[in-house]
């Protein structure tokens, strides 16, 4: 035998321990905390490190493992990495001709504190056969995992494999095959028991830890997941159920007692963890304490004084000087980043223009769509199920400058923000809230010649209502029937008087509508909520060794993270969103609602835009397509996006499947999928779903996924404060209907608009909550990676995979060039609008905070 000595190097952060914050006053008060371990001991005698072949195997098909390692540590070896992360030398005995080449080791915690490892190289000095090998001869272990005691793990050791991908079967060197089967095993755990800190067990369950209210009756806050309310499901923590049979049939989990359990390598970095706090201090303002600050808008009037007070909030104005003081005698100012949409111009908002621009440009750009002859049908049954509309032709052309109805769908030139569907089987139970007065709004617009969007009228709908109807005369035997209408008026556009501050109004519940939706619906359900199923069935099926893992993980990290802390603090019983957003408690059943319509394949950027009549299919245009509106931003920038991805995703699964038949023979992969459609997605496995027989079905999907989770995440993300920071432009409230003719309240409107308008939207407290929730979720974090970035370049030991990576890379920085051009282009009116405020949610890169930029690689925040 002939030993050798092979030099390894391990980097590790052993300082920190994450704690995750509990509830939304955390959140705003006291973010994370940092906990400082408080037991010594020395590293290096109490870590074992043991090299695994990937060439060798024992009779019973398990690799051959080296000897015992420890790290070196001493003045000359042990390097301080950025204050946070720590190199050792290591040293392996290893005999090559007897054992092989490593491709695996397990490391030992013998210490009573966990710590974090980050990578290991091995400078291994003979040559490989494989088509992976390194041209310098290093093998790289890219780990990034928390190790624990010993004692917390079935095996008592933690496995970690080089940076070669490989497919399952026969293309997995003989040596590792057990040792990949057994950690899927150990990702998936068993169902059963509850989830322990240490725990990195990928499960699912239903969104039944959403809590509930002592005010509560029988139907609200229902769990959500299942036949009636279906949902995407969830990371499942195994908490105990309240056994309550008042509540909900007593299948509510039991509130967690501080941290809600994420699988253990799901939880933020130190760096964003800081992040966190930082945004929350500087949210409001850095120094105004959380509870002075609440008890001065509790002792003050909730009503903004005119829209001066709403201005001074923010920092171009100073912000507003608070009557209280510190314990240290202080002074207090309460002030905002000044918001994006109005930096260049304090009243843009209030223009028909920017109201229309924001729906192609703004924070929630998917959801417009063609206007349908059909949606102007007049009504043949007056029953509960009809929603047509009562606008008319001639009402819509009264402001089409000439052109008729008819011209104008001929030439596709007519759309609609079409709220109805959405709100009005919630909208009897939202206007019996307290402070909760709202319509269903339909938009009706008119595509310009010069490539703007001009509003044409806004129809205001409220709930049927049923009247009884007698046909026969009263000397006849009476024959009732239930008649049923549909409250509804058409507002028309008006820029003066008291028809001019109707239609602000009119204008103000639509965007009601349309921030709601986006908060539920565009943002957290189509984003977050979607994506966590893929997550946890890729950590469940498919093996860090799997290619299609290496392609897709990125654009899963901290995904789950977020999702539970949103679970604790925004979406739960009586948190932010059912406190300062329109459908209070009845928020997450709306979402759940439009859920049962969600398409996985319709997520695709161009099917959306066709299904939504935006555009068709047309081989002489860019990207295929032919937009229906030329300057539509979000389309515009997105599908050279969308490009990029698919065809870095084309690539990239070519290198590994040859044909058809090998996706179909990928028993990890056909094992993902399946559990994504059945148990993940599984309320809407009777779809259409790929099949996942093709390659092509592999490369869709694949670029669907990363798709949902960087580019349509960004943009219906980072412009939440630009846009929704000025509680005026998005307000999330209407608390009070439209004033008739002849009343005390349109008195009132007439004397003073301003005070009127306020008195409708979100009123003072909600407004300082939203606007420090929208400023943290707007906010990049300092240790962000963006899409055509990865975290280490040796995330592949493939080189023909790092290459098409960056080309991929290259695409994207060509693609930021073309967005800025675009915004420089004045011909382009909907780049920039009134507000002068340039569409750039989807250039790639960004610095860190509130950029208005750049598109991480995942559901991150």
């Amino acid at each position: 035998m002939s030993s050798m000595m092979v030099k390894g190097k391990v980097v590790l952060i052993r300082k920190y321990v994450l704690q995750t914050i509990s509830n939304a006053k955390e959140l705003v008060g006291n973010g994370f905390n940092l906990i400082g371990s408080s037991v010594e001991y020395d590293i290096t005698k109490s870590v074992f490190f043991n090299l695994i072949s990937r060439t060798k195997s024992s009779k019973d098909n398990y690799s051959k493992d080296g000897k015992e390692a420890c790290l070196e540590n001493n003045a000359s070896v042990l390097r301080s990495l950025g204050g946070k992360e720590e190199e050792f030398d290591i040293y392996f005995e290893w005999d090559a001709t007897e054992m092989g080449i490593p491709g695996a080791f397990y490391v030992k915690n013998h210490m009573k504190d966990e710590f974090f490892l980050v990578s290991m190289t091995l400078e291994y000095p003979l040559p490989t056969c494989d088509r992976h090998k390194d041209k310098n001869s290093i093998i790289h272990f890219l780990c990034n995992s928390w190790v624990h005691n010993h004692g917390c793990y079935k095996t008592h050791h933690r496995i970690f494999f080089d940076n070669n991908p490989y497919l399952p079967g026969n293309q997995t060197p003989e040596a590792l095959r057990k040792y990949r089967e057994e950690e899927l095993d150990n990702l998936r755990g068993d169902g059963t028991g509850e989830r322990k800190e240490w725990d990195r067990i990928y499960d699912y369950d239903v969104y039944n830890d959403l809590g509930y209210l002592d005010s509560d009756e029988k139907d609200d806050h229902p769990i959500l997941g299942g036949t009636l309310y279906p949902y995407p499901r969830r990371v499942r923590t195994g908490r105990k159920l309240l056994n309550d049979k008042n509540i909900n049939g007593g299948k509510y989990e039991k509130p967690a007692d501080n941290v809600i359990y994420v699988p253990r390598d799901e939880n933020f970095s130190l760096e964003k963890t800081t992040d966190f706090l930082e945004f929350g201090k500087k949210s409001l303002s850095g120094k105004v304490e959380p509870l002075l600050l609440s008890l001065y808008l509790k002792l003050t009037p909730n009503e903004f004084n005119g829209f001066e007070e709403v201005q001074r909030l923010y920092d171009q104005e100073g912000g507003i000087k608070l009557p209280i003081s510190t314990t240290m005698g202080t002074e207090n100012v309460l002030k905002f980043p000044t918001p994006h949409v109005i930096q260049a111009s304090t009243f843009a908002w209030m223009t028909d223009e920017e109201f229309a621009r924001e729906m192609i440009a703004g924070v929630n750009p998917n959801v417009i769509r063609l206007l349908k002859r059909e949606d102007l049908a007049p009504r043949r049954r007056l029953d509960c199920k009809c929603n047509h509309s009562t606008i008319t032709k001639e009402k819509l052309e009264i402001n089409m400058g000439g052109v008729t109805v008819d011209e104008a769908f001929c030439n596709k030139r007519l759309f609609i923000l079409d709220y109805y569907d959405a709100f009005m089987p919630y909208l009897r139970k939202i206007n019996e809230l307290d402070s909760a007065k709202a319509y269903a709004t339909r938009t009706f617009l008119f595509l310009k010649d010069d490539g703007t969007l001009k509003p044409l009228a806004i129809e205001l709908s409220k709930p049927h209502q049923c009247v009884y109807v007698l046909p026969h005369p009263p000397h006849m035997r009476p024959s009732p029937f239930l008649h049923y209408y549909f409250p509804s008026q058409v507002v028309l556009p008006a820029d003066k008087g008291d028809d001019g501050t109707i239609w602000l109004l009119a204008k103000a519940y639509v965007v009601v509508n349309d921030t709601n939706y986006h908060q539920l619906i565009s943002h957290w359900l189509h984003t977050h909520a979607v994506m966590e199923p893929f997550s946890i069935a890729t950590h469940r099926q498919l093996s860090v060794l799997h290619p299609i893992y290496k392609l897709l993980h990125p654009h899963f990290r901290d995904t789950i993270n977020i999702n539970a802390l949103a679970r604790q603090s925004l979406i739960n019983a009586g948190s932010i969103i059912e406190q300062t957003f329109l459908p209070g408690k009845y928020s997450m059943e709306m979402s759940s609602a439009v859920y049962k319509n969600w398409v996985f394949t319709d997520q695709a950027l161009p099917t959306d835009l066709i299904k939504r009549g935006l555009a068709v299919k047309d081989h002489t245009s860019p990207h295929g397509l032919r937009l229906m509106i030329k300057d539509y931003p979000y389309a515009v920038d997105g599908l050279e996006i969308w490009d990029a991805i698919k065809t870095w995703v084309q690539e990239y699964v070519n290198l590994y499947y040859s044909n058809d038949k090998a996706v179909e023979e990928d028993t990890e992969l056909q094992a993902w999928w399946k559990e994504v459609v059945e148990k993940g997605h599984g309320d809407l496995k009777d779809n259409e779903w790929p099949k996942m027989k093709t390659c092509q079905e592999l490369i869709d999907s694949c670029t669907i996924i990363i798709w949902i989770g960087s580019a349509l995440h960004a943009a219906v993300n980072f412009g939440q404060y630009p846009y929704g920071g000025y509680i005026l432009n998005r307000p999330t409230q209407s608390r009070r209907l439209l004033p008739e003719p002849k009343t005390k309240e349109y008195d009132e409107m007439v004397k003073n608009p301003q005070e009127a308008f306020l008195r409708t939207i979100t009123p003072k407290f909600q407004t300082v909550i939203d606007l420090t929730v929208m400023e943290i979720l707007s906010s990049h974090s300092s240790d962000e990676i963006y899409l055509g970035q990865r975290d280490t370049p040796n995330w592949t030991s493939d080189q023909n995979a790092k290459d098409v990576f960056e080309t991929f890379t290259k695409t994207l920085a060509e693609i930021e060039k073309k967005i800025s051009e675009r915004n420089n282009n004045q011909e382009l009116k909907n780049r920039t609008g009134p507000a002068k405020f340039p569409y750039t949610v989807l250039l790639p890169t960004s610095e860190p905070g509130l950029t208005f930029r750049g598109i991480p690689n995942s559901v991150s925040i």
